[in-house]
């Protein structure tokens, strides 16, 4: 497997990328910003934040880096292969 994108959240190299909108399509985001990011990433992102708290503050890559949240994820991965797999899981409060 090519590695070969690099996630603009983890900056890991890895095979492919998705499309994140920065504002949820659902919240008014379909032609916003978006930005690419590894399939790790954009899953974590959306296990840990309703998309209503997405829209209302964490709409920039910016923003999610300097979330405490998803700060910990990031010193997690930064050092996984960009291939690894890792299991995503809810946090509590979006359970």
């Amino acid at each position: 497997m090519t590695l070969k994108y690099t996630c603009k959240l983890c900056k890991r190299i890895v095979p492919e990328i998705t499309e994140h909108h920065l504002i949820p399509k659902e919240k008014g985001g379909k032609y916003y910003p978006t930005t690419m990011l590894c399939k790790m990433c954009h899953s974590q992102i959306h296990a840990l934040y309703s998309n209503k708290e997405l829209a209302a503050r964490l709409f920039s890559i910016e923003r999610l880096k300097n979330d405490k949240s998803i700060k910990k994820y990031l010193n997690f991965i930064k050092d996984m292969p960009g291939d690894a797999v890792i299991p995503i899981k809810k946090s509590k409060k979006r359970r």
